[in-house]
């Protein structure tokens, strides 16, 4: 437990200001995110170091293509969302209380430990959403960058802009779930709205955030090609060279009864992308021939082969294309890491 970042008194409730349902938290209750509790009018993170989930994965898995490519992160996730969708994959933390869910206790310091005893390049935070763990992100991000590691968020981008800036100074890179592209979709699916998450994701990327978009294509929901061509406008207003990945569903949690997403739409979804002018599709939890290879956008050259979360090859370099020259918003970097110094004796 920690007290809490962006919160303002109302009489004896707390206005949390870090997510855009903006709650209004009565006396010893919580948020929507069900980790943020008022206390004696005051506001405290209640999963402050609180870790369900910890893995080492590469980071294509986030799925991120166009950041260090190759590279092992240490991912780890907590309890709680601010979103309630029907068909969450990792709904057994994101739904689950404080105490229903066994957790380890981590600083900000061990994680960093694990991080570099495993060789990995950087900690991403993901499984549930990270922005809701905004305390202790932060402290582990900052530590994060001191001792030369990348930091990643995978998150649905529903955040409010002030704390939003304030892990910018620490954070690297996003994949930002965009899951629909109706109000009506957010409403009836994810509780939420979609305005924030749009206006989280220009946010990111100005304030130098590396970002990447990923859009789950769920049969009747949002997958018509209407939908699909404005939310892919949009990305390419937003910067053409973003990549974006169109994810296949497969049913789960509370939606058993939609069926996997059909060849065809992810198909129709990247020539959807490609006519909007998006430099950079890719077409993932499906093997469809090349849908996750990297290729140039100006001369065609293949730059990075991928078979489901391996690179193969990676040709690029310092984030261009070797045979034109062409940059594909693309971080390169070697680590600068520093691990932990090993007991002797």
């Amino acid at each position: 437990m920690k007290e809490a970042r962006f919160w303002k008194p109302e009489g004896d409730r707390i206005r949390c200001q870090l997510c855009p349902h903006s709650c209004g938290i009565a006396p010893l209750r919580r948020g929507i995110c069900g980790v943020r509790e008022n206390r004696d009018g005051r506001l405290y993170s209640m999963n402050y170091g609180k870790v369900s989930s910890a893995n080492v994965d590469p980071v294509e898995k986030k799925p991120l293509f166009h950041f260090h490519p190759g590279s092992e992160v240490f991912s780890i996730g907590s309890l709680g969302c601010n979103f309630r969708c029907l068909h969450c994959q990792n709904y057994t933390i994101s739904m689950a209380s404080l105490g229903e869910f066994g957790t380890r206790d981590m600083t900000p310091e061990e994680v960093c430990d694990i991080a570099l005893e495993n060789r990995c390049q950087g900690i991403a935070f993901t499984y549930n959403e990270p922005t809701i763990w905004h305390e202790f992100a932060y402290d582990a991000c900052k530590l994060a960058k001191e001792r030369g590691l990348y930091t990643v968020y995978v998150s649905n981008g529903f955040i409010q802009q002030e704390p939003l800036r304030e892990i910018s100074t620490h954070l690297d890179a996003m994949n930002i779930d965009i899951k629909g592209f109706t109000q009506e979709f957010y409403k009836g699916v994810c509780r939420a709205s979609l305005q924030p998450v749009l206006d989280a994701t220009t946010l990111a990327h100005s304030l130098g955030i590396h970002v990447e978009i990923t859009y789950l294509i769920i049969p009747g929901k949002n997958d018509s090609e209407k939908e699909v061509r404005e939310f892919a406008a949009w990305c390419s207003d937003l910067d053409p060279r973003v990549p974006v990945h169109f994810s296949r569903f497969h049913p789960d949690y509370k939606m058993t009864d939609a069926p996997p997403t059909p060849i065809r739409t992810m198909e129709m979804a990247k020539r959807v992308g490609e006519e909007e002018g998006l430099k950079f599709v890719y077409l993932g939890n499906v093997r469809i021939p090349h849908g996750e290879d990297t290729y140039c956008p100006k001369c065609g050259a293949l730059l990075i082969q991928r078979d489901g979360f391996t690179v193969t090859s990676v040709e690029p370099r310092d984030g261009c294309c070797p045979h034109c020259g062409e940059g594909l918003y693309m971080v390169q970097a070697e680590s600068k890491a520093v691990r932990p110094e090993r007991p002797t004796g």
